[in-house]
């Protein structure tokens, strides 16, 4: 598994336009408001998807 902080996310539509954008490209994922993280469980080219996936819709990303 791997975690990416993503500190600008700060409020439930930014978990729901992150959560739309991993489903549409079949990523196991889970999002923490709370935490500020999503965290992937997959290889590292889905890794690297989802990396693309929060950047597109404009979210910084740290990998931990």
């Amino acid at each position: 598994m791997t975690v990416l902080k993503a500190e600008d996310m700060h409020c439930g539509k930014c978990v729901e336009r992150i959560t739309k954008a991993m489903e549409r490209e079949g990523l196991k994922f889970e999002v923490s408001l709370e935490n500020k993280t999503v965290t992937i469980d997959g290889t590292e080219k889905e890794v690297a998807l989802a990396k693309e996936v929060m950047d597109d819709l404009g979210f910084d990303t740290v990998e931990l």
